[in-house]
Formats: C-alpha cells, structure tokens, sequence
C-alpha cells in the first residue's frame, strides 16, 4: 500500500511540476524559476546516484548545474522516470529498507529509509513549486492550479 500511494506522488510530481514548466517558458524573466526547476532535477539524480553508486558522490551538486531552459522537460522526464522505475521494481518490504551513503561534508556515514528519501523528495518539489509560483505571479502570469488535491478528487 505505501508503494502505491509513492507512485502516485511521483506521478502527482510529475504532473504538477510539468504544468508549472509550461509556465517558467513563457516568462519574460525565467532565470531564477529556471535555477529551482533545474536544482529539482540535480537533487533527485544525486539521490538517485546515492542508491545506484554509479559516480562519485562528491561530483554531484545539489545546486547546479543550471540547465537550459529547452532541456528542462526532457531532463525533469528523465529524472522522474528513473525514480518512478526504481519505486515500480520495489516490493512493500523493500520501500521499509535503508539506504546507506556517505554524508558529503565529511564523508560519515548515514542512512535514510527509502520510503523517507521518497517522501522527501516529493514534499522537496512542493516547496519549490511554491516558490516558482511567486516567480511567476511577480512576472505577472497566473501560476497552473497544482493542488495535490485536485489530482485525488474523484466524482461520485
């Protein structure tokens, strides 16, 4: 059951975060929308890569780098669909496993569970959407409505 509620965030994150993108490209000023949406996008990859330990950890940044704004789409897609794959081949045990890495500042050891570090990420893209949605209302465009709870009402 709580895999299946992570893949429906994941796929409500990919939606809502979609939406918005259509939005940062049509903003006269998109830099700093664009600097959030790509740091969305670094921050699942690095936490992808603390699981799959298929590069350094230490060559990965939370912030950066900033990709252009033509990219944003497929590399968001990319990210997602790795995280929405990994979710997908997890049985209800596993997504209660830790997962196991090393904290980047000095190299400690640290552990995560799995269903935590998917939460967090999920609960992470709100928090930045909020502020895209304030990048965006100051540009003088209406933000898309990405409420979660307009992904789970349902007409009786």
């Amino acid at each position: 059951m709580l895999k299946q509620h992570l893949l429906d965030l994941f796929r409500y994150t990919d939606v809502a975060n979609r939406k918005q993108l259509g939005a940062i490209q049509q903003l006269p000023k998109p830099d700093e929308a664009v600097k959030l949406f790509s740091h969305l996008i670094t921050a699942q990859d690095k936490w992808m890569n603390r699981i799959t330990k298929e590069k350094d950890d230490a060559l990965l940044t939370w912030f950066g780098p900033v990709f252009p704004i033509g990219e944003l789409e497929q590399r968001w897609k990319s990210s997602v669909g790795q995280w929405i794959a990994l979710v997908e081949s997890k049985s209800d045990v596993e997504v209660e496993q830790d997962v196991h890495f090393a904290r980047q500042s000095d190299g400690r050891p640290m552990t995560v569970k799995f269903r935590d570090l998917a939460l967090h990420l999920n609960y992470h893209a709100i928090h930045h959407r909020g502020q895209i949605a304030t990048l965006i209302r100051v540009q003088g465009l209406q933000p898309p409505h990405v409420d979660y709870i307009l992904s789970a009402i349902r007409e009786t």
